[in-house]
């Protein structure tokens, strides 16, 4: 008496169509394939995936569905019990190149969520500014001392009130006089998403 697997292995054959090419065309991994046509029931996750791919392998074979359907049911209750993989996902079912390629789908997701995340960030905080020179804070005998800082893109910059612009690489220099004891640096930042901050640095002449 054939069996299901029987039947589509020898209509396989008859189509000189080897595993690796009714994977291709399928898009059923070649161990799958060959459980089926091996009658091992057990390598499946669930009865369902067992008809779907039996459903998928006879259209392709050009074979009556509901005829091999029955001899499935038939050999299948035949089996006490089978012990299905119960951690077996139909993304396994699938050749490795579909795999790649849905892994590379999540990939750019998980990468667009990560860019949306930083954008969304960078909307929502307040402007930054970088100190480039002086690296001290305290002086002896200087009169005025050069502030250099750098500043995000499109940052509104006032000092003590003052406009101050960013040359085209966002750096900004302005000249502090210096007195003896504290000398306060007072500035404002507007970034581009409108969000202000204000920065103090207190520079010491002795």
């Amino acid at each position: 008496m054939l069996t299901v697997g029987q039947i589509l292995k020898n209509a396989r054959l008859k189509r000189n169509l080897t595993l690796q090419e009714v994977e291709k065309n399928i898009k059923i991994r070649e161990k799958y394939i060959k459980a089926l046509e091996e009658n091992r029931w057990e390598i499946f996750p669930s009865r369902v995936y067992i008809i779907g791919v039996i459903k998928t392998y006879t259209s392709f074979l050009n074979l009556d569905t509901n005829k091999i359907l029955a001899f499935f049911r038939r050999d299948y209750e035949k089996k006490e019990e089978i012990n299905f993989k119960k951690k077996i996902s139909s993304f396994y079912l699938i050749p490795d190149s579909k795999r790649i390629f849905y892994g590379a789908i999540f990939l750019i997701f998980f990468v667009l969520f990560f860019y949306f995340a930083w954008q969304f960030q960078k909307l929502i905080s307040p402007p930054k500014i970088t100190f480039l020179s002086p690296q001290k804070r305290y002086f002896l005998t200087e009169k005025k001392i050069v502030i250099k800082a750098k500043v995000e893109k499109e940052t509104i910059v006032n000092i003590f009130g003052e406009r101050v612009y960013p040359n085209n690489e966002g750096v900004i220099e302005y000249e502090l006089p210096l007195k003896k004891g504290e000398n306060l640096l007072l500035i404002e930042l507007i970034g581009a998403n409108g969000k202000k901050a204000v920065v103090k640095e207190i520079f010491y002449k002795k």
